[in-house]
Order: structure tokens, then sequence, then C-alpha cells
């Protein structure tokens, strides 16, 4: 675990002679993948997680922890593994940058209340440079001592436990979930229920994709043979395992004790009510408190967005995102909207895993939602179809792809903003009286200095930068002319609306209009950053 590219996936690439870390999209893993790698004639499974803010659910469910540096993203998986008392190994990456200060990020781990071996701690602490190998083989004795001195242990009797890793809809295999076994042994035809998902194990693959008769503790598989994907689990604490009869039949005891306390409840009220009803006769009871209207009007702008995803966590991720939309008023559940001088809400119908079907379609036209794919593609059957109903759709295989993405499309709907936009200056050299009728009118005889002056805009009158006036004009003349255009240099005449305001010598007259200006959505992939600053 470690922050973006800090080289995690480098690392492994170079445990097992690899190269993953060149397939990722943008050069940063979008998944969590779970691998198994022999060194020293011994197996060790790592967890390759996501290194960037947008991905920290799935950091939380890693198990071979390392950090590669002290970033905000470090500092994250630094507090996940303190919350799981789990122990740590440290690997400082890329020491063959030629700025590369080791003792400086060993002192900022300190700061962490990271304690290293050389500081008296328990922590170990290993310079690395995955491109170029160097001290790897260390590394590798780092963790087998770790492990040795952990004795880390599993039953490989009993009933079948362990950790739902990742879930996904494969194309030509269905639905199928990444699991880490915890306990037991896991067989063709076991039962398997993951919340309220199960499976009868059809098939089952290693990370390279080769068949598995059987996956014994700590060996990370793929499963086939879910009726339904496993859901998505908040916390990572979703556990395999095979449900025993008894427990079953206790559950179903406290559930039927709840049912029951809830149906005597709402009897009580019901009969409370009914005598209520009959006391009255043949008087209907009065109505408690003022009538709802049956009709609301609601002229907030909304966004409508469908969310699809390669596989769980991927949805899950972006749903992280999503929750960092500023909230001021939530409308209903999914629902969330944000303040930009008018209401903008963000309205989540459906969030599914895998490519985009035709019922995405038919349900993103009856809501006027635009379905957002991450890692997912679209048949070329359905194209017309969403050409022909109006349906928009943005594909892309990196998070910021998206999220750009909606900002814009949330842009387009917020309304164009009024913009204050100087049009001139002038400056006041004169001031006389004119009468008109039997008013006497204030003139202020100035000259252009920047700009134009245009009669139908407004006007602002300051006397050492305090403001005297701001309002439109009553007259502007050049030579006893009423003009509508003054340019830079010429003299004119200038009078106010407010008879009552008389300009001095030296006053400053500014001329400015309101222009309509697009509105800018401050929501965006930076502001996963500052979320995980808070």
């Amino acid at each position: 675990m470690g922050h973006v590219d800090h080289g995690k996936t480098s690392l492994l690439d170079a445990l097992r002679h690899t190269k993953v870390a060149e397939g990722e999209a943008g050069g940063i893993t979008q998944h969590i993948g779970a691998f198994t790698v022999k060194v020293n004639d011994r197996q060790v499974t790592f967890l390759d997680t996501p290194g960037h803010a947008a991905f920290s659910a799935l950091r939380s469910r890693g198990a071979q922890q390392r950090n590669d540096g002290v970033m905000e993203q470090t500092r994250e998986s630094l507090r996940m593994i303190k919350e799981a008392n789990a122990p740590m190994i440290v690997a400082i990456n890329k020491i063959d940058k030629h700025n590369a200060d080791v003792d400086k990020t060993k002192r900022m781990l300190l700061q962490e209340a990271i304690q290293l071996e050389e500081f008296g701690g328990d922590v170990q602490c290993v310079p690395i440079s995955a491109t170029k190998g160097t001290n790897l083989s260390q590394l590798v004795d780092a963790i087998l001592v770790q492990t040795d001195l952990m004795n880390l242990r599993s039953e490989g009797k009993g009933p079948i436990e362990g950790v739902v890793i990742e879930s996904k809809v494969d194309p030509g295999r269905g639905r199928l979930c990444t699991a880490l076994v915890e306990r037991g042994v896991l067989r063709k035809s076991s039962i398997l229920v993951a919340g309220t998902a199960w499976a009868k194990v059809r098939g089952m693959f290693d990370h390279t994709g080769n068949p598995l008769t059987k996956a014994t503790p700590s060996t990370p598989v793929e499963v086939i043979g879910w009726r339904d994907l496993p859901s998505r689990p908040k916390m990572a604490h979703q556990i395999i395992q095979l449900r025993q009869n008894m427990e079953m039949t206790e559950k179903q005891k406290q559930d039927e004790e709840v049912i029951k306390t809830k149906m005597d409840d709402y009897n009580k009220e019901y009969k409370a009510m009914l005598a209520e009803k009959r006391k009255q006769g043949r008087y209907k009871i009065r109505r408690q408190g003022p009538r709802q209207k049956e009709i609301v009007d609601d002229d907030s702008i909304r966004h409508s967005v469908i969310i699809k995803g390669d596989a769980d966590g991927s949805v899950e991720a972006i749903l992280d995102v999503l929750d960092t939309y500023d909230c001021h008023s939530p409308m209903q559940d999914g629902c969330y909207s944000l303040w930009y001088g008018s209401c903008v809400h963000l309205l989540l119908w459906a969030t599914r895993v895998g490519d985009i079907s035709e019922s995405d379609v038919k349900l993103a036209e009856a809501f006027q939602a635009c379905i957002y794919g991450f890692n997912v593609a679209i048949p070329e059957k359905l194209k017309p179809l969403c050409k022909e109903l109006k349906v928009d759709y943005l594909l892309t295989n990196i998070i910021y792809r998206m999220v750009e993405g909606m900002v814009k499309d949330i842009e387009k709907r917020l309304p164009q903003k009024e913009k204050e936009e100087v049009v001139g200056e002038a400056n006041v050299l004169a001031v006389f009286t004119i009468t008109e009728g039997r008013k006497k009118i204030p003139v202020a005889g100035s000259r252009c200095v920047k700009g134009s002056l245009v009669k139908s805009s407004f006007f602002r009158l300051t006397r050492d930068l305090e403001l005297l006036y701001d309002g439109p004009l009553h007259s502007l003349k050049h030579l006893k002319q009423e003009v509508e255009t003054i340019r830079n240099g010429i003299e004119c005449g200038l009078s106010f609306n407010d008879h009552t305001i008389i300009p001095k010598e030296g006053d400053t007259i500014t001329c400015y209009h309101y222009v309509k200006v697009p509105q800018k959505c401050e929501w965006g992939p930076w502001v996963l950053i500052s979320s995980s600053l808070g």
C-alpha cells in the first residue's frame, strides 16, 4: 500500500518477472489484484492496491502492506494499517533517482509515529529500486522473517472462510469474484454465501488463469458460479462462509420475534385509530396538521447518471468519488445537490457491473440520464439505439476522465451568471450646472482616458476610493449634442439620474456593463486530494 505512482505494481513485477504496470491505464493501478509469488521455495501472496485517493476503499482490503514514501495516500495507508492492527514492512522505493533522500524519508516516517528498527522500533525498513532490482533479495528476506516472527498458521479443516477481494462480470465466464481463502480448503461444488449472494462453485482459477482443483488458505482464487454478484462491501468485511443449518434456524427464530413485535405495535396503533373513528360516528377524523400539496413544483436543475463498471471494486471507487460531491440539500436516496447560484441535483439512478446493455439504455431514456462507463464497452448494435433515443454515454478506462466528463455535463446545465465588465473610464476636469425647465442639473465635464463611454451602460462615480453614485446616466453630450458613445481621448459632459450628486474635479467615472458567462463547477478530480487531506 502507498501513494500513487510510487512503484507498488513495478515492485511486484520485479518480484514475479512480469510487466503488469505497463498495461495499466494511465500508469495507475485501477483495480486490486491478488498474486502469488514463489520466493525461496516459499509461496507469498501479495495484494496490489491502487494508490490514488479515489481507490481508498480498495486499499482498505489490502493484506500484505508496504509503504513506499510519506505522501497523502501513504498516510491514509498507515491509518488503515493501524486500524487493522497489522504489522508492516517499509520499502523506500526509487533510490536510484539522483535526488533520492532515504534519510529524509525515514525522518518523515518517524514524524508519522513509525518506529523503524534503526531508531529502536520494530518496523523493518528496506531501501529498494523496483526498476533496477536493487535490494529486492533483502526485501524478500524481511518478508519471510516477519512471517516467521508472526508464526502465521491457518486451519485447513472445517468450514470454508475467506474475504471477497473483487467481483465482476466476465463476458465469457459470467459472474465471478476474486477471493482470498482464510480457512479450510475450497473445492468445486462447495456452497458459498457472501452477504445476500450465493454460489455453487463451478470452477476456480489462479491469478494466471490456470484452473484449480482446490484452494488452500492464503490462496487467491477466482470463483465462478455465482447466482448474483457479491454485494459491494463498504468496509471490506464480507466473509465467504458455509452457513450451518443451526445458525440459519437461530436466525429465523430471531427474525420471527422481530416480526411479531412489529405486528403487535401496528395492531395496537390500528385499534386505537379505529376506536377513535367509531367514537366520531358519521363525522370524519380531522386531519392533523396542514394538508400536503399533491403536486410539488420543482424547478431545480438535475443531472441524472447511471454508473457502469467492469468490477464491483471499480463501482465502489466511483461511488466514493461521488460522495465528495457537495451536498447542500439532499432530495432522496442517491441524490445530491451542488449550489452554484442555482441548485444542481446529481441523481444516481443505477450502479451496475458489466458492459452497457439495452436495459441500461432504456433506463437512461426513461430518466433522461447519462451513462458513465468505466472499463466497459457498448455493443455496436446499441450505438444506433442510443442515437435514436438521445442517450449520451461516456466510456473511459481512467477514473479522472469520467469525473472530468461528468463535470462538463454539469456545467452545461448550469445557467449563465452575470459578470461585471469595465467598458471605459473618465476623469472629471470641471463641474458646471445647466438648467432644464426649473431644474438645475450638475454636469461633470470629463475626458475619456480608457476604453469608451456608452450611454446605455452603468456608471460609477468614486472619490478617493469612496463610492458616491452607481447607476445609469441621465445624459451624455459632446459639444452640446447628445451622443451614445464617447471614444478614448474625447471630452464630454455627463449628468447622473440622481441630481443631488455633485461631482468634483479629480473624481473618477467608471463605465461598465454586465455580460453573461458560463459557470464553472469547482467539483472535480482535484477534490479527491482535498478530501484525503481532510
